[in-house]
């Protein structure tokens, strides 16, 4: 099975763009023959090494690609201070053109997987950084129709504002844009909330902002009946382990216990006995194959799979709600067997 490696590679700075007083965007150049490696869907993130505090460590953190595919041959992530964020000062401070940056490749399931499709967008403060990279590729290579909600303390801090008003005017039969200021209108209340749902809810949803603001949403979709499979969240958690270890990724199993294991991956079948203590995506590192991952934390998301037979446990979860494990979703870093047969699909 063959599948985009988690390797780290080194990108070059080519431009960094101050977005807003505490916002960044930083550009990347990709190396000649990468481009199959760093392509991506729009609404991914690319995982950053950043050096440490002491000397010689490093963090990881994942940032959305503001970037799109259909608009851009560069690569771009978008980066908001935060008034604690290591990470993120960080990079607003260092950050320059012509640094060398070690990243893993593009990521993430919060994807519009039809471009043709028609969307409610949901946005407040650094979640827009996604959710332009979709309306841009949607507005340049689909033909759906866009509504996107954009919630900001005031114009000043809104990233992107002109932009998207740019869009708005460019695009003006295919794209609305509301524009929410909390110095004007207060924080986004629910009635208006709801109502968008409401008069939408046969769309597809995708938010992307601060928890409270995405239960807002999430909320309020659920109470229009807006079914959860039009309904996609972006979750970032800040990661406690480093995904560019690459020497110490596979765990070593402890117990003879097996379940078979049958799983469909970039479009192959495969067949493995799998040891009851160690990971899904362990196992199938261990046996030669590519899943997709990222932070292996149960963080991020990028490791998504769907079980389709049998059940599995999930040690951690930072991101699936409970709808999301209903219908089968789970997170491959996390997720051990619990039968002793379990068939799962990431495709």
């Amino acid at each position: 099975m063959s599948s985009k490696r988690n390797i780290p590679c080194e990108l070059t700075v080519s431009q960094v763009v101050q977005e807003t007083a505490d916002a960044i965007s930083i550009w990347f150049d990709v190396p000649e023959g990468h481009w199959e490696t760093f392509s991506y869907d729009p609404g991914q993130f690319l995982t950053l090494r950043i050096p440490g505090v002491d000397e010689g460590s490093s963090v990881a953190r994942c940032y959305s690609l503001s970037s799109s595919p259909h608009a851009e041959d560069t690569l771009a992530v978008t980066v908001k201070r935060t008034a604690d964020g290591y990470a993120s000062n960080w990079l607003c401070d260092h950050a320059v053109p012509g640094m060398k940056m070690t990243v893993l490749p593009p990521s993430g399931h919060f994807t519009a997987k039809d471009l043709d499709a028609d969307m409610i967008l949901f946005a407040a403060g650094s979640g827009i950084t996604p959710i332009i990279s979709i309306i841009k590729s949607s507005l340049l290579e689909g033909g759906g129709h866009l509504i996107l909600f954009y919630a900001n303390q005031n114009a000043e801090s809104a990233i992107f504002y002109e932009e998207l008003r740019h869009l708005a005017n460019q695009f003006p039969e295919r794209f609305s844009l509301i524009e929410w200021l909390e110095i004007r209108q207060g924080l986004p209340d629910r009635q208006t909330v709801a109502d968008l749902c409401a008069e939408h809810r046969n769309r597809a949803f995708f938010l992307c902002g601060p928890a409270k603001f995405m239960d807002l949403v999430t909320d309020a979709a659920h109470h229009a009946d807006v079914p959860h499979r039009n309904l996609h969240r972006e979750v970032f958690q800040s990661l406690r382990t480093d995904p560019f270890d690459v020497d110490n990724t596979v765990s070593e199993s402890m117990t003879t216990e097996r379940a078979h294991l049958v799983v469909y991956l970039d479009g192959e079948r495969a067949e493995l006995d799998w040891p009851k203590d160690i990971s899904l995506v362990d196992i199938l590192l261990k046996e030669g194959f590519s899943p997709p991952y990222s932070c292996r934390e149960g963080g991020c998301g990028a490791c998504l799979c769907r079980v389709v037979d049998g059940d599995v446990e999930m040690k951690v979860n930072d991101v699936l709600v409970e709808d999301d494990i209903e219908e089968g979703d789970r997170l491959a870093c996390q997720s051990v067997p619990v039968t002793d047969s379990v068939t799962v699909t990431f495709d």
